[in-house]
């Protein structure tokens, strides 16, 4: 395969990170082969699943699709990392295992990059769909809302700091194609779970702009066993992860931040990541571990509830303190995709 032909276009590489998910990769994997745009190279990077992936690649029968598998489970960021570097396309775009794309997502979102070569990437709108993958209509337009793209036109947006990171209105998990030489994709292991917002971030340093596309072109699937509906519950371990890889890109973030008002809002961020690793080590039973990070967070926020409650369970027997750890409607976390 080259990386360009006249008739087909440029060579898009596709990521899929999956880990332990079969049933919900075989759909993956089938809206990528099913895209209309068809010059692709799709990389299934398998983050050592108990179940080996390769009969599900196998039964495509399409020469397209090839699986990296690690030999041991590293994690998404770096199991995705991996993966975005064997990439050989002129752009890139990854697809959780658990997501899917409509045909035309990769038709309508190659030919603005194509047109304007100081784009770092193009982006779209996107489905909010359930386990069983009935679109929730009420969800989507509150995800479209809350991300602020029922408020986008088509078109260009240069820079993008605060569409990006702010109102992370670009999905790069699932909703994003990615021009490949804009990002620095060694830097990406240094997100850990973040990895897919670490990627916006990267886009947006390159001072590169980013187009809108405002159609729905992916498939968002909310279920119980996604990273995200896990660091929000009770799996002490999963809030550590999402704590640990706040921290890191945050702090990132805070030294690129070219405005004030970003630095300021990703202050707050890292306050709050400090708070979310604080609560993960209590649940595990670290108080002591804990309390460095919800001291940390208060020099930020004194008056946060959330970390002042917490810093004070760090203080009282676990037994006491665990029914209080559990409480959502004090330790919620936030609605979106971190």
């Amino acid at each position: 395969m080259t990386a360009e032909t006249k008739h087909q276009g440029p060579l898009v590489s596709v990521i899929i990170p999956t880990y332990n998910r079969p049933g919900y990769l075989k759909q993956a994997i089938a809206s990528v082969v099913q895209q209309t745009y068809t010059n692709l190279e799709i990389i299934v990077s398998d983050d050592c699943s108990p179940e080996h992936p390769q009969p599900i690649i196998d039964a495509f029968q399409d020469g397209r699709i090839r699986l990296r598998r690690n030999p041991t489970n590293l994690g998404i960021g770096l199991n995705a990392t991996y993966a975005f570097k064997e990439a050989q396309g002129k752009y890139v775009a990854s697809l959780n295992d658990d997501d899917l794309w409509c045909p035309d997502f990769l038709e309508k979102l190659v030919p603005p990059l194509e047109a304007n070569p100081d784009l770092a990437l193009a982006f779209c709108d996107y489905f909010i769909i359930n386990s069983e993958g009935a679109i929730d209509a009420p969800a989507t337009e509150k995800q479209s809302c809350r991300e602020k793209r029922h408020q986008l036109q088509a078109g260009i947006y240069r820079p993008f700091w605060e569409l990006g990171l702010i109102d992370r209105s670009v999905f790069a998990a699932s909703a994003a194609l990615i021009r490949c030489e804009a990002v620095a994709w060694e830097r990406l292991q240094e997100a850990g779970v973040f990895w897919d917002y670490y990627i916006s971030y990267l886009a947006c340093r390159s001072g590169q702009g980013a187009y809108y596309c405002p159609e729905r072109l992916a498939c968002y699937r909310i279920h119980a066993q996604s990273e995200n509906m896990t660091s929000g519950n009770r799996n002490a371990q999963a809030k550590i992860r999402k704590g640990k890889a706040g921290i890191a890109c945050y702090e990132s973030f805070m030294a690129d931040a070219p405005t004030p008002k970003l630095r300021k809002y990703f202050e707050r961020e890292w306050a709050y990541a400090n708070t979310t690793l604080g609560i993960g080590l209590l649940r595990a039973n670290q108080a002591i571990a804990a309390r460095p990070y919800l001291l940390r967070s208060l020099q930020y926020q004194k008056l946060n509830l959330r970390t002042m409650v917490a810093l004070a369970l760090s203080f009282i027997p676990q037994s006491l303190a665990s029914p209080f750890l559990q409480m959502r409607n004090v330790f919620a976390e936030h609605s979106n995709h971190l």
